[in-house]
């Protein structure tokens, strides 16, 4: 039987973080936690759509606890702004699903410098989940959902001279080295947690073909062909947000998930969510280490798992 929403236990009492919860997966995301009873932070940059999104959320459930603050991943003021705010205000994270990214975007930079993709999608998420580490790890079975792509096949290694991609940028190829780097992140995540002996986990999960501004986002941005063809195709082929939404959704709140696994949709890019193995290829230990240390290095964070578990 197809895993649904229905099968998401009570999530009262917890409190769950959704970056990019002003539209598309990351708006589902939060409507179905905030439906089953979590307290939802919405993280985004666009606070005035992330207003929207609230009062869409509440037409259809009056009750739904709701949280919105500012937080631009492309910008590690603001993710360092964000994170003090919010273990200030909770001590105990429950759920952090790092949802939000950018996609097959022309050459641009963060704040801080950063190739835009991979600034955005890893390094934004990879500071916000480190310095947001010590409130998972204070709750009883914390789990981070860091969300990838299929793109992550299509990807150009990481290279420890040029992570910024100075020398020869191709708009595809940095969106799939940017979401195999989510993909990395998330399994080497997992297993620190797991040597250290935390009771926090990490999985990783992608939505397939989903529906959203993403596409016309990167239209807007790029003008591409292909970057048309995929905005074009996905508004009669893919799936909608709601179902997009359900891998993540999965990793993060069924019971029988493991830390390491993967969710996406039963047949590639489209259908309800299944654990998928993740291929050896996309398992290279080494690869895992050395995106870890340049992450540690451009975001200047030492990102000391055991020594937080150890004083948690």
């Amino acid at each position: 039987m197809a895993w649904t929403e229905t099968d998401i236990p009570d999530q009262s009492g917890r409190v769950a973080v959704v970056t990019g919860a002003n539209g598309g997966l990351g708006l589902e995301t939060a409507r179905v936690l905030a439906d089953k009873g979590a307290h939802v932070v919405m993280a985004a940059r666009n606070l005035d759509k992330a207003g929207v999104a609230r009062r869409m959320i509440v037409a259809d459930n009056a009750t739904a606890n709701l949280d919105i603050r500012p937080l631009d991943l492309a910008s590690l003021g603001s993710v360092r702004e964000f994170a003090e705010g919010l273990v200030a205000d909770h001590p105990r994270i429950d759920l952090l699903i790092n949802n939000a990214g950018v996609m097959a975007t022309p050459r641009g930079e963060t704040a801080d410098g950063f190739e835009l993709q991979f600034g955005t999608n890893h390094l934004g998420h990879f500071a916000l989940t480190a310095q947001l580490m010590s409130s998972l790890l204070r709750a009883p079975a914390a789990r981070v959902v860091t969300v990838t792509s299929t793109g992550r096949h299509f990807r150009t290694q990481l290279d420890p001279d040029d992570p910024h991609l100075t020398d020869g940028y191709d708009p595809w190829r940095a969106y799939g080295r940017a979401k195999m780097a989510n993909l990395h992140f998330a399994v080497e995540l997992n297993r620190r947690l797991a040597a250290a002996g935390a009771h926090a986990t990490s999985l990783v999960a992608h939505p397939g073909f989903s529906n959203t501004d993403l596409q016309a986002q990167s239209v807007r941005a790029g003008r591409g062909a292909s970057q048309r063809f995929f905005a074009t195709t996905v508004r009669w082929a893919g799936m909608s947000p709601r179902a997009g939404a359900l891998p993540q959704l999965r990793a993060a709140t069924d019971p029988q998930a493991l830390g390491g696994e993967l969710y996406t949709p039963r047949w590639v890019n489209v259908g309800p969510p299944v654990r998928r193995p993740i291929t050896s290829r996309s398992r290279d230990r080494e690869e895992m280490e050395l995106l870890w240390d340049v992450s540690e290095r451009e975001t200047g964070l030492a990102f000391d798992v055991p020594g937080l578990v150890e004083g948690s």
